[in-house]
Parts: structure tokens; sequence; C-alpha cells
């Protein structure tokens, strides 16, 4: 005679649907145990929500995810982005790397900044860095350092951030409400989400590029 299944295990055996979507290229879809419409940020990419029904998506593994809203409008959006490695394995250029991150930060604020919300009242989190690729160059650390970096000489202070460590991280940001689900990526199969990042990574510009867990709020 089966034992009845647990809450827990009937929701590891329902369709991972970021896993479908993943594989099949969707940038959109519905999730019914949130009941929102699912966003997904690809890297390299940036969206800005204006509709409370939406919910951002992304998954980091030494890139690093803005998340940046107005918490008087509930307008916000997230970016996700890496700064370029130098063909020697060190990090490239200063005025290399630093125009292709402030451009990522810059787009991302500045198309919420045209729906009226104001610089001033905008609240910013931060996540990603993770040191999940192999060599002696800490990637994440350099990524999530830069982002810190920018918003000191930007003048924003980070309401919230986790960055560094060993594992990829899977983001889920209610731009409506500010809070963001944070769930650590620890099993071997996990390294699946990471295909599209591993992609973009090779598609970095060439002159200075060479070729389950718990879930947080914050």
């Amino acid at each position: 005679m089966h034992s009845p299944q647990t809450n827990a295990e009937k929701e590891r055996r329902k369709p991972e649907l970021l896993k479908d979507a993943i594989k099949e290229g969707k940038r959109s879809y519905f999730d019914p145990k949130h009941d929102k419409n699912v966003i997904r940020v690809l890297p390299g990419d940036h969206y800005v929500s204006k509709k409370g029904s939406e919910m951002i998506v992304t998954i980091l593994g030494s890139c690093v995810a803005a998340c940046i809203r107005d918490p008087l409008t509930g307008i916000g959006g997230m970016n996700h982005f890496m700064l370029p490695e130098s063909n020697t394995g060190n990090w490239g250029t200063v005025s290399a790397t630093m125009r292709y991150g402030n451009f990522a930060m810059e787009t991302l604020i500045n198309e919420i900044l045209k729906t009226g919300c104001t610089r001033e009242r905008l609240e910013i989190k931060l996540f990603g860095g993770g040191n999940v690729t192999p060599g002696n160059v800490r990637v994440g650390d350099m990524n999530g350092q830069f982002a810190l970096n920018y918003l000191k000489y930007e003048g924003f202070v980070p309401k919230a951030h986790d960055l560094g460590g060993p594992h990829p991280r899977r983001i889920h940001y209610f731009p409506e409400t500010g809070k963001v689900d944070r769930l650590l990526l620890r099993r071997k199969d996990d390294a699946t989400y990471l295909k599209e990042e591993n992609e973009y990574r090779s598609r970095l510009p060439d002159e200075v590029n060479t070729g389950g867990g718990e879930i947080d709020l914050f």
C-alpha cells in the first residue's frame, strides 16, 4: 500500500515551468502558483514592468541583476549583465568594462525614469555575482563589486544586496511590492539553468573577451 504524497512531494512533481520556458525559448508564461504573468530577463537584457500582475524572473551565475523600482508608483524592472573578461584571463581595460556595466545600469534606470518615476525615490536591490566559472579570476566578485561601486558613485544606497558565494541564484522579483524571492541553486542538475548565461558570456565583445536550495526574501 502506497503512502499518500506529502505537499512537498507533490510540489516537486509539478512541471518545472521555468525549465520548460528555457528549453522552449519562451520569454513569458503564466505561473498559477503566484497567479502572475512571468517575464524572463535573459542575460544582457532588461525589462520594466508597469503592471502589478507581473513577476520578473532571471537565473544568475556570475552575472548580476539590479532590481529597481519606484515604491510610490510600483513601476520597476530588472537587468542582467556581466562585465567582459580580457583575453589574458584578467579583467579588461577599465574604460571598456566600465562602459559595458554603466550602459546596463543606466539603460534600466533611464527607462524607469521615463515612466514618470523620480530618481530620488528609486529602491535598488542587487543579486548574483556567484563565483561559478572555472579559473583563477573570480568573475562573480568582479561583477558584484562593479555594481556596488556604480551605486556608490551615482549616489544610491542599495536597500538589499546578496552577492558572491559559490552558487547560482534564481530570482523572482515583484516590482509592485519590491519583494524578491532568492533561491540558491545547489543541485547538480541546476547547472542546466545556466545554459543561456554561458552562451551570453561567449558572445561578449571580442575586443575584451575570450572565447535546490532555501528561499530567502529581500
